[in-house]
């Protein structure tokens, strides 16, 4: 079977663990000597996640453009702004030849809350530097991502601990 080139996967679904796998990718692409970018679109920089503090510290490329959560948001016109403002960024860098992975965490939301067209970036992935693989993270991933990418995984919660009141745990959700 001919390898391609470059590779588009989606990690969807409403279970945990998304960005996780995205991740996972992003630290074995790093341990291949690839060049690897990360563009957050919705958590903002209040978190410092152990992945962002993994990628400082092998030197990954790691841009949080959101503002946090829309339901903490105190400005939906500004949150909304900040998502276009990271697709654009997220846009260039996949037309920029300088990367060999480029993680875009939770753009789905960013088309799910009509901020940016779906078909503008399915054109943009399509148009992406031939060696640049993408992995995209996010709930309700649009149907027109899902058709252009070529590995889809759905994340299904069957149970998860925060449904019984335990909140978010450092080193296993951030």
């Amino acid at each position: 079977m001919p390898r391609e080139p470059s590779i588009v996967l989606i990690n969807t679904g409403d279970g945990k663990g998304k960005s996780s796998a995205a991740f996972g990718v992003m630290a074995r692409g790093w341990a291949r000597g690839w060049r690897v970018g990360v563009v957050q679109f919705v958590k903002g920089n209040k978190w410092k996640t152990g992945e962002h503090t993994l990628a400082d510290h092998l030197g990954i490329e790691w841009q949080t453009l959101g503002d946090g959560f829309t339901w903490e948001s105190r400005d939906l016109d500004e949150t909304a702004a900040k998502g276009r403002h990271a697709w654009e960024v997220a846009r260039a860098k996949l037309a920029s030849g300088d990367y060999d992975l480029l993680i875009l965490d939770e753009l789905t939301y960013v088309i799910t809350y009509g901020w940016i067209e779906a078909a503008d970036v399915v054109q943009a992935i399509g148009a992406r530097a031939p060696h640049t693989n993408v992995v995209i993270t996010g709930r309700d991933a649009a149907p027109e991502l899902i058709e252009a990418a070529d590995t889809v995984t759905e994340m299904r919660k069957v149970k998860h601990v925060y449904d019984r009141g335990v909140k978010a745990k450092k080193g296993i959700e951030f």
